[in-house]
This record gives structure tokens, C-alpha cells and sequence, in this order.
């Protein structure tokens, strides 16, 4: 290993007086090109479709089908999909991540001055999770509190998040303490903040036939081995269907963004709404509770793609309920999650040896 691997804070001085320990939460999102075209879209793919814990299979095979066949024709379609939701803002992933960022930063603020920092960072793309780590270390962080923003907990993506922040720790010379929330998927006050988006959205719209909960699917060989993904988005559903107050066939789940021919969580999203307007139910509502912010997956595979299969085979309107994004709701049931999990570091004392 090279002598100078390893990273530390710069500026350090071992003599001068620790009068307060520094603390950050870094927000992690999943990640965006920086354009909606092949060029930009063909490197977030290879980093996306490389990681391990997003797709297991034996790493020569998937090199060779990756590289041979995926990055050379996914590219282009993909920048297709990415330019009917792109704005003069850019990403809504990114610029949304952004703004729920910046509203965590203003309440934390209001509520403890000065004493903490909040960052965001990308799994995928920019800005990475090692630099973002990396700067925050340049800065005199001790103390990190991750929150990935995912609500149900994963191995292809908490997981993978738990990954790149160890990896960033690991070139570190001295680490700060570090503390992961792995998924909030029944926190209270976050089942409550759902709850109110979809009643805002029903009192200022109206009222659908039914109301389809739409998570992103996983292949069902990762649940059988052990990832409680499928029984965490089960368990988000039948909490908000009682909050709610409605039943089994008002509140229905499906699985959406499948890839391959491996079988993945059903029922799958493109199937179920073809099924339910055939079924003779015409105007039907969709929310995401799996997406903190709204992004390719809700605003184009959802509100676009999966609006044309339910009026194709039949149905009169499927109107997507947007994500929670920055609004209230997210921003206070997200501070007191941060909060609960930042008790309990000790009080910061003077360097009196016990430094």
C-alpha cells in the first residue's frame, strides 16, 4: 500500500482545544446523468449496471452482456425517456434531491443553530459519495449520520450506499463516527406525511377508482436470499391503506422498472394497470411511496408510459400523485428521523487528554 494512501483532515493541529465536535447528515440519492443524451446516459449506466448489488450475476458474464449488448443499445433509449421529463433545471432527481436538501438545512437550523451540516450526495454520478465524504472530512466533520433516501430498506440500494461509504471511510487516516439509518418504511410520522400528500392531492383533484401503490422492483431470487425489500413495501401499504382508511381492493400494490427475463417482485405495474381498465375500473390514482423525490421511474415510466398502457387497453384517466419531494410533510417527518437518530453521541469536551 502506498505511504500516503491514506487521507486526513487538513490543517489538523494536535494542540489546539476540540471546543465542539462537527456533525453532518449526508442525504444519498440514487443518482442522474448530466444530460439527457447517449454520451451522458452510456457512463451513469456502466457505473449503475456495474455495481454488484445491483446485478449479482457472474461478473465475466454480465461484463460481456453489459459491454457487449446493454451499454450499446440501452444508452440511446434511456436518453429518450430522460428528455421528456428533462427542464431548464435539469434532472428533476437532482434538482428535487437538491431542494429537499437545502429545506432539511433550513429546518435543522431553525431548530439546533450551528451545530449541524447537511450534505447530498449521488450513489450514481455526481456528486459521488466519496468526494462528498471527502469534502465533509476537509471540513472537520466528526460525527456522519447517512440517511440513503430510500424508505425501504434494500441490498441493491441502501445496500449499495452502505458500500460507497465504507469504501470512502476505508482511504481515510482518521474516520469520523459514523451512523446509517437503514430504512424508515413504517416510521409514523413518515406514513402520515403519505397519507396527507394523497388526501391534498384527492381534495384538490378528486377521487379515482382505486389508488395503486407502485414500488420499484427487485428480482424475487435477492428476496429469497434474504432481502426484506418486498416485505417493507408490503408493510409501507397496509400502513397507509389503514391511515387511509381503505380496504383491500381500494388500495392495491404492484412492482414496476423490471429488467431481463429473471422473474422479478409481482404483480409488475405495466401488467396490473392493463388488467384493472379491463376490469371496467376507469379513472385510477398512482403514488410511488418507495421515491422520496420524483424522477425518471415516476415521472416518465408512471405518469407517461404507464398512463398510455391503462388508456390503450380501456381506462379513462390514471393520474399520478407526485412524490413528497420538499413539501412539509417531508421536511418535518425527515428532521425528526434525523433527530431521533443523532441522540446519544456524548456532549463534546475541551482536548484535556481524554481527547
Amino acid at each position: 500500500m502506498p505511504p500516503n494512501y491514506y487521507t486526513g483532515p487538513t490543517g489538523h493541529s494536535h494542540t489546539a482545544d476540540v471546543q465542539s465536535v462537527q456533525t453532518a447528515v449526508l442525504l444519498v440519492n440514487l443518482g442522474t446523468p448530466t444530460a439527457p443524451t447517449a454520451q451522458a446516459v452510456r457512463p451513469y449506466l456502466a457505473q449503475f449496471l456495474g455495481d454488484t448489488r445491483v446485478i449479482d450475476y457472474p461478473r465475466w458474464l454480465w461484463w460481456l452482456i453489459l459491454h457487449g449488448v446493454i451499454l450499446r443499445i440501452r444508452p440511446a433509449r434511456s436518453a429518450h425517456a430522460y428528455a421528456r421529463i428533462w427542464t431548464e433545471r435539469g434532472s428533476p432527481l437532482r434538482f428535487e434531491s437538491e431542494a429537499l436538501a437545502a429545506a432539511l438545512q433550513a429546518k435543522l437550523e431553525r431548530e439546533q443553530p450551528g451545530t449541524l451540516r447537511v450534505a447530498l450526495a449521488m450513489r450514481y454520478g455526481e456528486p459521488a459519495v466519496a468526494d462528498t465524504i471527502a469534502q465533509l472530512h476537509r471540513e472537520g466533520v466528526r460525527r456522519l449520520l447517512v440517511l440513503p433516501l430510500y424508505p425501504q430498506y434494500s441490498a441493491t440500494s441502501t445496500g449499495s450506499v452502505i458500500d460507497a461509504v465504507a469504501d470512502a471511510m476505508k482511504a481515510m487516516r482518521w474516520p469520523p463516527e459514523l451512523r446509517l439509518i437503514n430504512d424508515y418504511h413504517d416510521d409514523d410520522a413518515h406514513i402520515e406525511a403519505l397519507a396527507q400528500r394523497i388526501e391534498r392531492w384527492w381534495a384538490e383533484n378528486g377521487r379515482g377508482d382505486k389508488l395503486l401503490l407502485s414500488f420499484h422492483g427487485i428480482p424475487e431470487r435477492y428476496v429469497r436470499l434474504g432481502d426484506p425489500y418486498a416485505d417493507q413495501c408490503q408493510t409501507t401499504a397496509r400502513l397507509l391503506r389503514q391511515r387511509l382508511q381503505l380496504g383491500e381492493g381500494e388500495l392495491l400494490v404492484s412492482f414496476q422498472s423490471r429488467v431481463g427475463r429473471e422473474r422479478w417482485l409481482h404483480p409488475y405495474t405495466d401488467a396490473t394497470v392493463r388488467q384493472l381498465a379491463a376490469d371496467g375500473v376507469k379513472r385510477l390514482d398512482v403514488a410511488c411511496p418507495g421515491f422520496a423525490v420524483d424522477c425518471l421511474e415516476t415521472l416518465e415510466e408512471i405518469a407517461m408510459q404507464n398512463r398510455d398502457f391503462f388508456l390503450a387497453a380501456g381506462g379513462q384517466s390514471l393520474r399520478y400523485i407526485p412524490a413528497l419531494n420538499d413539501s412539509p410533510e417531508q421536511i418535518d417527518s425527515l428532521a425528526a428521523l434525523l433527530q431521533r437518530h443523532l441522540r446519544g453521541w456524548p456532549a463534546s469536551r475541551t482536548d484535556d487528554g481524554a481527547a
